[in-house]
């Protein structure tokens, strides 16, 4: 990695605490103060803190609200998530020709070596965790091929608190019904979920994707270079155009959730605070995210466009990518906010004129005039040598297609 971790850098695995008032005035009035919700007293007590758990075993920890709402918010933005998902499964109105299997039995057993087994798929060694559960890599004894497994306890999530009206377990079912709409090549693909309801176990198999995280690469000391940037730059662009297009709003975009295949291509990853909106109203209550990466109008403390506000998540990615740094960091939560919300952009004077143009037209502060996804895939230095950033047609707008071409007496074949 080219980032040093150290207590600064340990601000970008917080939590979102909530956020503060402030205005666009370039001299605030008064000092901007975050709102810390829950029994938040310092920087340390925000942090993200690994679980370090094995089957069966589980640390229950405090019930916490870190929502953003009210008991007089009766329409949480979660239960509409989940009201859209509903319906589109129902109706078949997903993105996926082959459908996210869905297991109701769960045998845990060992293979002949010894080692631990779950139904087809068997133990290699645990390769992440959250404060949610952990991923373990697990190989298939059917099929051969490794999988990231997401492994939960049930009555971990349902005394987490998260928000006014959810727990953690809503938005693990939320991050599993939102992927079982989904499918495309930059965005990190959902096997299958097993859920059994006699065991206490809950279980996400996603693909696995081999590669290393986008922070993790060669590279020069302060980045990973233009030419690598704009490569990895591409992919997002494409895959959070995909989400947009499906009405997806990810809230958590950041080096962290964008892993890497062996051969280079980036896939977005990790759904958790995910929100789904319909039509073009993408207003959102919930901060997303982490606090690093948020965009300034996040901190009003009321709503705000979450397309918008993933748009700022991808300028902040881009600007770690090529300068190795972020943005807007201080020395505590409050400072890394009152950062956000009122310094000025800086960016080096010999950089690439392109470049910068995109990322001051990405990191703008007022989200009115912040360059939306459209304009990003249009621009020249995104375009650079590789063209235009392909369009996806993705199962639904080709099946969609498909069936109006068939209804026009058409013999084109959309779907080959």
């Amino acid at each position: 990695m080219f980032i040093k971790r150290d207590p600064l850098a340990e601000a970008t695995e917080m939590g979102c605490c909530g956020c503060f008032g402030f205005s666009f005035a370039k001299k605030p009035k008064k000092v901007v103060r975050p709102r810390v919700f829950g029994n938040y007293t310092s920087e340390e007590s925000l942090l993200d803190q690994e679980m370090e758990v094995e089957d069966g075993e589980f640390d229950n920890g405090d019930v916490t609200d870190t929502g953003n709402g009210d008991d007089s918010d009766l329409q949480s933005p979660v239960r509409r998530s989940e009201e859209i998902l509903n319906y589109r499964l129902q109706n078949s109105l997903i993105c996926r020709e082959v459908p996210v299997k869905e297991t109701h039995k769960l045998v845990r057993s060992e293979d002949e070596n010894g080692n631990k087994m779950i139904n087809e798929y068997v133990r290699e060694y645990k390769i992440g965790s959250g404060s949610y559960g952990k991923v373990v890599l697990y190989h298939s004894s059917v099929d051969g091929k490794y999988y990231a497994i997401k492994a939960f306890h049930k009555s971990h999530l349902l005394k987490l608190r998260v928000g006014p009206f959810e727990t953690a377990m809503s938005d693990v079912l939320r991050e599993v019904l939102i992927m079982k709409t989904l499918n495309h090549p930059n965005i990190v693909n959902l096997v299958e979920v097993i859920d059994d309801p006699t065991t206490d176990h809950f279980y996400m198999v996603l693909e696995y994707v081999e590669g290393k995280w986008v922070f993790e690469g060669a590279g020069p000391p302060g980045g990973l270079g233009e030419s690598t940037s704009r490569k990895y730059f591409r992919d997002i662009i494409c895959g959070l155009m995909y989400l947009h297009a499906h009405n997806v709003v990810h809230g958590d975009i950041k080096p962290d959730n964008l892993l890497v295949t062996a051969s280079g291509t980036v896939k977005i990853g990790d759904f958790s605070v995910s929100q789904v909106v319909e039509d073009d109203n993408d207003e959102l209550r919930r901060s997303p995210g982490t606090p690093v990466f948020t965009a300034p109008e996040c901190c009003l403390g009321s709503t705000y466009h979450g397309k918008a506000a993933d748009t700022w998540a991808v300028g902040v990615t881009l600007y770690c990518m090529v300068l190795g740094r972020y943005p807007f960091l201080g020395d505590t939560l409050q400072d890394t906010y009152d950062k956000i919300v009122n310094n000025p952009l800086y960016l080096p004077d010999g950089m690439n004129p392109l470049l910068k143009d995109l990322i001051e037209g990405l990191l703008c502060k007022d989200p009115e005039r912040r360059m939306t996804l459209e304009g990003v895939s249009e621009h020249a230095w995104v375009i650079g040598e590789g063209g235009p950033i392909p369009r996806y047609l993705c199962w639904c707008k080709r099946n969609s297609r498909s069936k109006e071409e068939v209804s026009n007496g058409s013999a084109v074949d959309l779907l080959a």
